[in-house]
């Protein structure tokens, strides 16, 4: 892969090796520089908004356009003296491919610095198959859509759980114990010879969708249904993983406990019971187990939004939404009511988070933070 920057270390959390990267204030700087799109932002406005002196924002986009990462916009009339040149992020500059392991399908797409897809591929997979293969699968997808471009950062993976996602070390994921304490993160990087970041599949996928959201507030969940069911959570604007990125395991939680047999090995859990109806064509019923485990969820943790997504959703939306939003309502110990809603995104929503993995931290945004000033 050309124009990939190696980091140093594989033991902590991947980083871009870019000189004008030196730091949060060049973050804020960039972040402002992607929100304000194409019709730019100005030296004194981005002073305003991040808290920094106009000498020391007038470095940090220096060295930005010595990069490439920022350019010139135009013009744009003052209330008084000259115009005002306008600067916008390059996103060309910059790309990070991210790709979604299923248990049965790769999805993977390359990203522009300002989180548009440039290019997707999709192809069938088998999880089982063995490290091996299932690396080998990974590399050719990403060197298809990598081939011609000299400015990829690095690449995201997103896969079910459970996993760690500071070592990038996979656990026992659920169907699948033969990856347990498998080091997904540093033999990838290893084989593509680029940063590797590896997280949950419902985790890229509340990232993704928390970085799209207007506002940086606010909690919600995010249910996938797909051949799995797992849950990705953001609480007060940030992504919430838990110490070993143990939380989420929302498909685990027991409902009927002489349910099911579920390939976790307890019985009754809401992901037997799920996928269970679906495969009797029970969509319905499906949609009303969801939403017992949904209303357990907003009434533990008071969220302001549940969205649904996941293939087996896709297939059926309104019924997931209102089948759901029905036992939500039902459910409610509060008279501020909880709309539920499909996710936007559809089949390429974790490949899109997954790639944010490596972009997010370039703007401060890891954690779904906002800047200071930001309104």
């Amino acid at each position: 892969m050309g124009g990939v920057n190696p980091i140093s270390s594989h033991t902590g959390t991947p980083g871009v090796n870019l000189p004008a990267l030196r730091g949060h204030n060049a973050a804020l700087v960039l972040d402002l520089l992607r929100s304000a799109g194409e019709e730019g932002i100005s030296r004194l406005e981005l002073a305003e908004r991040t808290g920094l002196t106009p000498q020391a924002v007038s470095k940090i986009v220096g060295r930005l356009r010595d990069e490439g990462l920022a350019a010139e916009a135009g013009r744009r009339a003052s209330t008084g003296g000259k115009p005002r040149t306008v600067l916008r992020l390059a996103p060309g500059a910059g790309h990070a491919v991210g790709i979604h392991l299923d248990r049965d399908a790769l999805v993977a797409v390359l990203m522009d610095l300002s989180g548009a897809v440039v290019a997707e591929r999709a192809a069938p997979l088998d999880l089982g198959a063995g490290s091996d293969a299932v690396l080998t699968a990974v590399a050719r997808e990403v060197a298809a859509l990598t081939a011609v471009r000299e400015s990829v950062l690095g690449v995201g993976v997103a896969l079910p759980g459970p996993l760690d996602h500071r070592s990038g070390v996979l656990h026992q994921v659920t169907g699948f114990p033969e990856w347990d304490g498998f080091p997904l993160r540093d033999a990838l990087a290893e084989r593509l010879g680029a940063p590797v970041v590896v997280d949950k599949d419902t985790n890229a996928a509340a990232l993704g969708l928390a970085l799209a959201r207007p506002s940086g507030g606010g909690s919600f969940a995010y249910l996938h249904l797909g051949t799995g069911l797992g849950a990705g959570l953001v609480l007060t604007g940030a992504l919430y993983r838990g110490d070993r990125t143990g939380a989420g395991e929302f498909g685990h939680q027991v409902l009927q406990l002489d349910g099911a047999l579920c390939s976790c090995g307890n019985r009754g859990c809401i992901e037997a019971l799920c996928l269970e109806a679906v495969a009797a064509g029970e969509l319905g019923r499906a949609a009303r187990v969801l939403g017992e485990g949904a209303a357990n969820v907003v009434g533990l943790l008071d969220i302001d939004l549940v969205l649904l997504g996941g293939r087996t959703v896709e297939r059926a939306p309104e019924i997931f939404v209102r089948g759901v939003s029905d036992v939500v309502r039902g459910r409610a110990r509060s008279t501020v009511e909880v709309p539920v809603r499909e996710a936007e995104g559809g089949g390429r929503l974790v490949a899109e988070g997954a790639a944010q993995l490596v972009l997010a931290p370039l703007f401060g945004r890891a954690n779904v933070a906002f800047p200071a000033n930001r309104n």
